[in-house]
Formats: C-alpha cells, structure tokens, sequence
C-alpha cells in the first residue's frame, strides 16, 4: 500500500523534534481526520538552514512531515514555496488516493511557517 520511502520516513523520521531558537513555529491540523503538524524553521540569510517537526497523525502524515523537512532544508524562502502537494508526494514515492490529505497537511504547515517568516 505505501511506498519504501513512505515506510522509511515513517518508520525512521527526519528532523523530528523542536527547534528552540525558530524564525517560525506553527501548529496546522487536518480538521477531517485530526492530524496535527508542529514545523519550526530556522532562516538565516533566506536560506532555511534548520528545521524540526512534530506530528500526530496516520503514517502518510508522520513520513509527509519527515519529507518536507528534507525538501526545504538549505533551500531559499522563494524556492522552499514552490514545493507543491504533488512534489511531495512524489518525492516519497507516491500516496495512495486516500492519503493524499497528509502531503496537503505538511504544505499547509510550510505555508503557515513561510508566511510567519515574511511577517517578521
């Protein structure tokens, strides 16, 4: 049903933890199914230079979460925006239909955190 790379990220998740010292923090959640995201960037530069999350939810969204930290990491605020649900996904190998909700969930939360990162 999932991929290897979904398995792998769920399994054995990257960059999860907290970031003490953040440009930005943000908690989103799937209001239908209740998986909840904590991303926390660090940005020096513009460049995201570290990152961590925490993730309650099914194994898409532990492995989506783990994924997009990879993804974003040593990327510029401008580029790191450009990743799409569909990136994501495909990165991991594909989601099943039914779990496309956490590839969404994590570009909600990257959003969120880019967003913060420009307000400041």
């Amino acid at each position: 049903m999932y991929s290897a790379a979904v398995l792998d990220h769920f399994e054995h998740p990257r960059n999860a933890g907290d970031l003490p010292d953040a440009t930005a923090s943000v908690r989103v959640e799937n209001p239908a199914c209740g998986d909840i995201m904590q991303l926390s960037i660090k940005v020096e530069g513009g460049i995201i230079t570290s990152t961590r999350f925490r993730t309650r939810g099914c194994v898409a969204s532990i492995a989506c979460s783990s994924m997009i930290t990879e993804l974003i990491q040593g990327k510029s605020i401008e580029e790191a925006g450009k990743i799409d649900p569909q990136r994501l996904a495909a990165a991991l190998g594909g989601l099943p239909r039914e779990s496309q909700h956490a590839s969404h969930l994590a570009i909600d939360g990257l959003a969120a955190a880019l967003l913060q990162c420009s307000a400041q």
